[in-house]
C-alpha cells in the first residue's frame, strides 16, 4: 500500500514518533511529505493510497478527482469545508483532533485553579521578593482569592473537550452548567449538568469555560452583552479558540477590574509584544499551549494508524468522521 504522510517536518523528526512510522512501514510504503498547498500535494496524492495529514491543504474534489487510488484518509483535523467534501465520497475518513482533548482539559482545569487561587500571581511575586505575607489573619485576607469546590462553573461546548473538563471537576462538585445547542440532555445530565442558556450561564457561573468550535455560527459568540454579563469577580477560561469572544469587548471589561482571565488563544498569533493583554494584571496568559503536549501527538498519529489498520482488515474503524460532528468542527 502506499501511504502518503503529509505533515509539518517536525513530525518526521521527534523520537516520540518513531513508532508511529514504524507501524506505518509495516503496512506499506511510506512518502513523507510536507506541503502547504494543493498544487504542491497534488502529484503525491495521486500517488496515494491512503493519506495521513493535518487539516490543509484541504482536499478539494479536484484533488480528489485525481487521486482515483485512494482508500483511507486520515486527518488530525478538518475544517466544515473540508468534512462536507469528504462525507460526500466513497473513501473512508477519520479524524484524530480529540487526541488533543486531554491536555486540553487539563490545562483549563489549572487555568481556572490558578486564577481562583492567584499561584501565578504569587509565583511572580515570590521570584521579585514583593509576596504579600498575611500578618493579619483572617482580615488581610484577598476575598478574590477563592476555592474551586461547590463554585459555580459554566462550560460553552460540550464536546470531547467539554465532557472531559466535567469529569475532572467532579471531585470539586461544582454546580455545572452547560451551553451546547447540539449535545443531548442526557448527556449532560450524565456528567453532572444541567443544560441552560447562554445568558443564564453568564449570568450565575463563578467560572465559565469556552470550549466550542469556531466557525460561522460561532464567531464573537460572546460579544459586548454576553461579556457585560458576566458576574462580578468570575473568571472567565478561553481554551478554545479567540474569535468566540469579541476581544475588544473583553479588554474593556477587565480594564474596569472586576473580572479575571485565562487566556490560551488569541485573534493574532504570536501575541504582539505591545498587546494590552500583556499589561493587565487579571489576566493569565499562555501560549496556545493547552493541547501540545507530547501525548497528544502520540495519540492523534495513532488513532488515524488504528483506523488505517481496521480498513485494511475490514472492521469498524474507532475515529470514523461522521455527519454529527461538523458543528464542532472549525471553519
Amino acid at each position: 500500500m502506499n501511504i502518503l504522510v503529509n505533515l509539518p517536518e517536525g513530525f518526521f523528526r521527534h523520537p516520540d514518533t518513531a513508532m508511529a512510522w514504524e507501524r506505518l512501514r509495516r503496512l506499506g510504503d511510506v512518502r513523507t511529505t510536507s506541503h502547504n498547498k494543493a498544487e504542491e500535494i497534488q502529484a503525491d496524492l495521486a500517488w496515494a493510497e491512503a493519506v495521513l495529514m493535518w487539516s490543509w491543504p484541504t482536499l478539494t474534489d479536484e484533488l480528489l478527482d485525481a487521486a482515483p487510488r485512494l482508500r483511507y484518509r486520515g486527518h488530525i483535523d478538518i475544517s466544515q469545508e473540508g468534512a462536507r467534501i469528504a462525507l460526500g465520497r466513497d473513501v473512508p475518513v477519520s479524524i484524530s483532533r480529540h487526541g488533543f482533548s486531554p491536555a486540553v482539559s487539563e490545562m483549563a482545569l489549572a487555568l481556572i485553579l490558578s486564577a481562583l487561587r492567584k499561584t501565578s500571581d504569587y509565583h511572580s511575586q515570590m521570584r521579585d521578593g514583593t509576596e504579600p505575607w498575611v500578618k493579619n489573619f483572617p482580615t488581610e485576607i484577598d476575598l478574590r482569592e477563592r476555592e474551586l469546590t461547590g463554585r459555580s462553573v459554566g462550560i460553552v461546548g460540550f464536546g470531547r473537550v467539554g465532557r472531559r473538563l466535567a469529569e475532572l471537576l467532579q471531585p470539586f462538585r461544582c454546580d455545572l452548567r452547560v451551553f451546547d445547542p447540539f449535545v443531548a440532555e442526557e448527556i449532560v445530565t450524565a456528567q453532572g449538568g444541567r443544560r441552560v442558556d447562554l445568558e443564564e450561564m453568564l449570568r450565575e457561573s463563578d467560572v465559565v469555560v469556552l470550549c466550542a468550535a469556531s466557525n460561522a455560527d460561532t464567531r464573537h459568540l460572546l460579544g459586548p452583552r454576553e461579556i457585560s454579563l458576566l458576574r462580578p469577580d468570575a473568571v472567565f477560561v478561553n481554551v478554545a479558540r479567540a474569535a468566540l469572544v469579541d476581544t475588544d469587548a473583553l479588554v474593556e471589561r477587565l480594564g474596569r477590574g472586576d473580572l479575571s482571565a485565562a487566556l490560551d488563544v488569541f485573534d493574532r498569533e504570536p501575541l504582539e509584544q505591545d498587546s494590552v493583554l500583556r499589561t493587565l494584571p487579571n489576566v493569565y496568559l499562555t501560549p496556545h499551549r493547552a493541547g501540545g503536549v507530547i501525548a497528544s501527538v502520540r495519540r492523534i498519529l495513532h488513532y488515524l494508524i488504528d483506523d488505517l489498520e481496521a480498513v485494511l482488515a475490514g472492521s469498524e474503524r474507532t475515529h470514523a468522521l461522521t455527519e454529527t460532528m461538523l458543528p464542532s468542527l472549525d471553519s
